[in-house]
């Protein structure tokens, strides 16, 4: 911008009046560019018309775009990344195979789904995602979100959610059609006429909810609505992430201690869940107890040597695997489900079942529940993405990241599978293991597939207890968040409190809930700051030309008949009139009270002068009555409000600087505006505050506070 001297030539660009701080009060002019106005209409036709335009070139374009391994894969430097991609690879399939049985403990489903799920996801991220580390697959929250919907619905449809009810298996069985004791329902529901047991129908509404999850994401990267992870701030995030995992903690305790308590639904599932636990904890089962005793002890001992070792080990301990694997030949071989009735994972079929379309009708009875789904599993992936992309110096593109995920949904869900997510743990997982690129997620989609194939009927006699303890092992970091909160309150109070109310709802109430809560309690803290911010008055800090706060520095000058009033936040609507009693507060006085008392005495003068008598009726001389009515003389002349902090002003913010303007001036107080961002200006226009012909701008408006201070001593004021 260009500053020049005041002249009396015309200037073709808007001129906006200050008065520069030198030796003299000598009036400048700023000179604002001209932005040329953009006309929206044919900026649209021309991206629409270039949209619909389809060239060979551009077809290619947008198939590298959408299917980025197109991109990077013909460049894959063999030599220096497939050692690192393989070891990665491998090390994260053999932790997936565990946790994928363990998670379908939380969703409610057969451990066969979870490993449909780890597999496909992998493929889908490596063709689609842009980040070269994430890990995406099942996990832990969203699995528990799965896993509350189909318990509900399961529940709606009238099955008994004992986890170890005589099985119901309908189509949706694998090489078990001769199994004894097989019940089927004939069901209704949902307009579905069809033989279906609860396995059946579980894994439906699973599929359902999933490829629902997976259009929204779609259809938010269609229309670019990746804003609105924005709206879940770190605090939302990690108190949503610790309440579910009490939610997840307390789900697993009756696996743990080998009790059979039903499955709580709906609000409060927490505490009923305990109240539960601890009506039926003499029904424990020995078998249960000591092997959950020993399995805890082991997975948190080897996690946490492996922490404190991790610089020293080329690649994690496999500690989850060792476990699973002790456990089972234990089980089997002691008899464990046979004598002392231990829970069991049953059997996992091999193979895949042939691909099913998701029930249309199930969609519209999740289609709600698949929002809040939709929504965290994307914002963990994006930042995810994000944090290891800017980690390791690469970039990513998020709304490619919505559309990698979206169809990380959409497409398993045919091959029924349920909801995936990038996952912190693994991630961390591969990254110290050498991991380049996504060549890692098809390894570990490979051992995924070795399992599927074969090695699946392994694990019958893997005891629950044991799944459930690896479960609860990997809560350690959300659970860990509890140690922060000291630190966490002492660096910001109001995002302590929001971290707090999201996890108490999201535990005490439902995961669901809990982030909508969390969501709306962190705007309504923004909003209050904003109603209720911060106010001062200042003082100049001496032989200097800057202004601070008078209450919080010392040795501040106070300026003579200038008061200087800071407000820390936007002018709108919602804190219109916290801005003026903070104002009158801090000046100490009210102009319309104050010319409420001078009317009052001039009118009760009128009446005695009129009269001829110079006494009141009270028998008070005038100059007496003149002492009540107007109790104190005003101390300054010119009030410089402080803008600097003041963003935008909206309508109600424009007449609320108008309305204090008009009112000190009745008491001969000048009002003068300092440190004024464009957008202020430029409304503080168009609401007419500097009169028709902006003639007085030049008196009304000044780019620093002594500039104005300087402009109100030199003034000769009434």
């Amino acid at each position: 911008e260009h500053i020049n001297e005041v002249n009396t030539g015309k200037m073709e660009r808007p001129l906006e009046a200050t008065r520069m701080e030198n030796n003299t009060s000598s009036c400048f002019l700023m000179e604002r560019k001209t932005h040329v106005k953009i006309n929206r209409k044919e900026v649209m036709l021309a991206k629409l018309r270039k949209s619909c335009s389809c060239t060979p070139q551009k077809l290619k374009n947008f198939l590298m775009d959408f299917f980025p391994v197109l991109r990077w894969l013909p460049k894959y430097r063999c030599k220096e990344y497939i050692w690192g991609d393989v070891m990665s690879g491998l090390v994260i399939g053999i932790i997936l195979v565990p946790q994928a049985i363990a998670y379908s403990l939380l969703a409610g489903l057969k451990p066969i789904y979870s490993l449909y799920t780890s597999f496909f996801a992998n493929i889908i991220y490596f063709l689609m995602g842009t980040s070269r580390h994430v890990s995406v697959g099942i996990f832990s929250l969203i699995s528990l979100m799965v896993g509350q919907v189909v318990d509900r619905e399961l529940l709606l449809a009238g099955f008994d959610l004992n986890d170890d009810a005589t099985p119901a298996l309908g189509d949706g069985s694998l090489q078990n059609d001769n199994l004894p004791n097989t019940t089927a329902f004939n069901l209704t529901i949902a307009g579905i006429n069809a033989e279906c047991g609860k396995e059946c129908y579980a894994i439906g509404i699973a599929t359902a909810l999933t490829f629902m999850a997976g259009v929204y994401q779609v259809l938010m990267g269609i229309f670019r609505l990746g804003f609105v992870s924005m709206y879940l701030s770190e605090s939302v995030l990690d108190g949503f992430a610790t309440g579910a995992s009490l939610t997840i903690l307390t789900a697993q305790v009756k696996y743990l201690i080998g009790i059979k308590i039903p499955r709580s639904q709906g609000h409060g599932m927490l505490v009923i869940t305990w109240i539960n636990i601890f009506r039926n904890i003499s029904q424990a089962n020995l078998c249960d107890v000591i092997t959950s005793a020993i399995c805890i002890v082991v997975l948190v001992t080897a996690k946490e040597l492996g922490d404190r070792y991790k610089h020293k080990l080329k690649f994690p301990l496999p500690t989850e695997l060792v476990v699973i694997v002790v456990a089972t030949l234990v089980s089997h071989y002691g008899k464990l489900n046979e004598v002392y009735a231990s829970s069991v994972s049953g059997a996992i079929p091999t193979g895949f079942i042939p691909p099913k379309v998701p029930e249309f009708n199930l969609m519209l009875r999740v289609a709600l529940d698949a929002l809040p789904l939709a929504i965290v599993s994307f914002v963990f992936t994006v930042s995810l993405s994000e944090m290891f992309a800017k980690k390791y110096a690469y970039t990513i593109r998020a709304n490619q990241e919505m559309f990698a995920v979206g169809f990380c949904n959409i497409i398993p869900s045919f091959f029924h599978s349920f909801a995936t997510s990038a996952a912190l743990a693994k991630t961390l997982v591969k990254t110290s293991t050498g991991c380049q690129t996504q060549i890692s997620g098809v390894i570990s989609a490979m051992v995924v597939l070795l399992v599927l194939l074969f090695l699946a009927p392994l694990f019958y006699s893997l005891q629950k207890c044991v799944l459930a303890c690896i479960i609860i092992v990997s809560l350690r970091g959300a659970l860990r968040k509890f140690q922060d909160v000291p630190a966490r309150y002492q660096v910001n109070k109001v995002d302590t409190l929001v971290w707090v109310v999201t996890m108490s709802a999201s535990a005490l109430v439902s995961t669901e809930i809990g982030l909508l809560v969390g969501i709306v309690f962190s705007m309504l803290c923004i909003i209050v700051r904003t109603q209720r911010p911060r106010t001062a008055l200042l003082g100049q800090i001496q032989e200097t030309s800057f202004y601070e706060d008078d209450l919080e520095y010392e040795n501040l000058s106070t300026v003579p008949k200038v008061k200087i009033f800071r407000f820390e936040a936007p002018l709108y609507y919602a804190n219109r009139n916290y801005f003026l009693k903070s104002l009158y507060r801090l000046t100490n006085l009210d102009p319309n009270l104050e010319a409420a008392r001078r009317k009052k005495y001039e009118k009760k003068e009128k009446q005695h002068l009129k009269k001829g008598n110079h006494r009141t009726a009270n028998g008070l001389g005038i100059g007496e009555t003149t002492l009540q009515l107007v109790p104190k003389q005003i101390d300054f002349q010119a009030l410089v409000v402080d803008c600097s902090s003041i963003s935008f002003l909206d309508t109600t913010g424009v007449n609320t600087l108008k309305e204090i303007l008009k009112d000190y001036k009745n008491l001969n107080i000048s009002v003068l505006l300092a440190c004024c961002n464009p957008s202020v200006i430029d409304s503080l226009k168009r609401g007419g505050y500097f009169g028709k012909d902006f003639g007085c701008m030049q008196e009304m408006l000044f780019y620093s506070i002594h500039n104005a201070v300087l402009f109100a001593k030199d003034q000769k004021l009434p």
